[in-house]
């Protein structure tokens, strides 16, 4: 029997857009509360939310409440990752334990609303056989949609052979990894960022500057690592509009040619062949024209970064983009559907 196409969720007035899909949404377990995420129920929820409580709260939801949420600002799927720090900076055993139980806790949510819930896994990289495995589990057994790592490994980046493993069980899989953002190694904040208040320096060595820059130089130490010449279909998705590497793309090339790098190809056409660019609520003209014209359309995600960043916001930053409809609606979800399979 042929399968039915999903009936489109959107709010039935939309003449542009059919259907949405966001792709860095996050969420919390139970036990990832009591660990690394603990600050996060003394943190309040986000500006401009309705309601008391703690970000804590939102991230535990993945039900009705959440969904009345994405039906209010036209969102038809998240899918799903762990908030930070995720379990990269924590020992082996205790990545492997927490991992599951986080990727066990989002699977159930996604197999009662399969039409509005996807995953991707949280990945235990400290152990990066049982990483490959655990992705597998999750691909295979859940039908989560790829792999998420919270930045550097307690310092070591994926360029490093030691995790390729991981590398070569996504390509297998035919799943895209997704790296997000987690603060600079403790050397790299305390040479680059510190000096200033408590309040400049967490800014400064996280959401204003500091980790998307190091996100930046993980997926350049990816690509000169030779991770893609290794593994040429793999794919990477980034958030943030690009983590500021499209607007480097030019240089990068200038200043890393293949004569110097000796890969196979240009550093920028990893860049574009390589990698997904998501919005991360980075709703921004500026910087979204510049990666669109450095990518192209087929490359950009949509993402709200919920709940740090306002669903509703991102809905009418997607609308109101200065695109033809075709490209809007490959943002939207075309690009989505092809790289996840939805």
């Amino acid at each position: 029997m042929a399968r039915k196409a999903p009936v489109p969720l959107s709010h039935p007035g939309d003449r542009e857009i059919t259907r949405t899909i966001t792709l860095e949404e996050h969420y919390a377990s139970p036990a990832f509360l009591d660990g690394p995420g603990q600050r996060l129920k003394n943190q309040p929820r986000m500006t401009g939310r309705i309601g008391s409580g703690s970000m804590a709260e939102d991230l535990l939801d993945l039900g009705e409440k959440r969904i009345a949420e994405m039906d209010a600002a036209g969102i038809d799927v998240q899918v799903l990752s762990l908030t930070d720090p995720s379990v990269q900076q924590l020992d082996a055993a205790g990545a492997v334990k927490l991992a599951r139980e986080a990727n066990d806790y989002l699977a159930e949510a996604v197999r009662r609303y399969p039409r509005r819930f996807a995953g991707f896994a949280t990945l235990p990289t400290a152990a990066p056989d049982i990483a490959a495995d655990e992705l597998e589990r999750m691909v295979k057994e859940h039908g989560f949609k790829g792999g998420w790592i919270n930045g550097h490994t307690r310092g070591c980046y994926l360029d490093d052979k030691f995790f390729w493993p991981i590398l070569e069980r996504a390509d297998a899989l035919k799943v895209p990894l997704c790296i997000h953002p987690t603060p600079p190694p403790a050397p790299v904040i305390e040479a680059y960022y510190s000096g200033f208040s408590p309040e400049v320096v967490n800014g400064f060595s996280r959401h204003g500057w500091g980790w998307h820059i190091e996100t930046a130089v993980h997926v350049l130490r990816l690509i000169l690592g030779g991770a893609f010449d290794q593994f040429p279909d793999l794919q990477i998705v980034i958030g943030h509009m690009g983590e500021a590497l499209p607007f480097m793309m030019p240089r990068l090339d200038k200043g890393l040619s293949t004569n110097v790098t000796k890969l196979e190809h240009p550093v920028a056409d990893y860049l574009r062949e390589n990698v997904y660019y998501s919005f991360s609520g980075f709703n921004f003209i500026q910087t979204f024209l510049n990666l669109y014209l450095q990518v192209g359309a087929d490359r950009i995600l949509f993402s709200a970064d919920y709940p740090y960043s306002s669903m509703a916001e991102a809905r009418t930053f997607l609308e109101n983009l200065p695109v033809s409809r075709a490209d809007k609606n490959r943002i939207a979800h075309g690009n989505a559907e092809r790289l996840l399979r939805l």
